[in-house]
């Protein structure tokens, strides 16, 4: 099993609902405490997560119309702009997986190319709604549009359920229909172990609310 150190490759994420200010000011803490790559979270906190990771090379990332990309354009469009005003780094958005599954490819184009225009984007594709075919007609899509990543899913997803093996599946077919995209690996990974294991299928990125503890393993294994 290959060593990586997994704080580097870490978007430490906190999309609960239920959130309060003192629980997003937590999350950050931990990403200072342990540098991790990014903080994720949802775009009303964009602001609170800017004033407190003034100064830190930490990415800022918002999650975007969650669990399936069903706003009106006009909506996601509104909600990237106003992330990036707010002090966004990076966007993760949602593609319209409906329109996928009825082949509407231009629409999604469109889409999806005005929000890439805004900020350096990921796409979550919602990988475990779709077949083999497509998430690789998907992750073509992504990188036509000018994303720099392409990405399974959200922790939220309800069918986010899927075993690691079946996500490693979703990776390798990520990484060949799409080559030169990054790639972000999210949903169910929750140890270090989990992480060496979607590294190894092609991640480059890793979302994960269990970070703390994905770093807690990692460090025990060095002792």
């Amino acid at each position: 099993m290959r060593k990586i150190n997994p704080a580097k490759i870490i978007d430490h994420t906190n999309i609960d609902l239920s959130a309060t200010a003192r629980d997003i000011k937590k999350t950050c803490q931990e990403a200072k405490r342990y540098g991790f790559r990014g903080v994720c979270v949802n775009p009303e906190w964009v602001s609170l997560v800017s004033r407190e990771l003034k100064g830190k090379k930490i990415k800022i990332c918002v999650l975007i119309d969650p669990p399936m990309g069903l706003s009106p354009h006009s909506k996601r469009v509104e909600v990237a702009k106003e992330a990036k005003k707010d002090g966004a780094d990076e966007l993760d958005v949602v593609m319209n997986v409906i329109d996928l599954k009825y082949e509407r490819y231009d629409e999604i184009s469109a889409d999806l190319k005005e929000i890439c225009r805004t900020l350096p984007t990921k796409v979550i594709i919602g990988s475990g709604y779709l077949t083999d075919q497509e998430i690789s007609k998907a992750s073509e899509i992504v990188k036509k549009a000018g994303a720099f990543c392409v990405k399974t899913a959200t922790e939220k997803d309800p069918l986010e359920h899927i075993e690691l093996k079946e996500k490693a599946k979703h990776l390798q077919i990520m990484a060949t229909a799409a080559p030169g995209l990054k790639i972000k690996a999210s949903g169910k990974i929750k140890t270090y172990q989990d992480v060496i294991k979607v590294v190894e299928a092609g991640a480059d990125i890793v979302g994960s609310s269990s970070s703390v503890k994905i770093i807690q393993g990692y460090r025990r294994r060095k002792t």
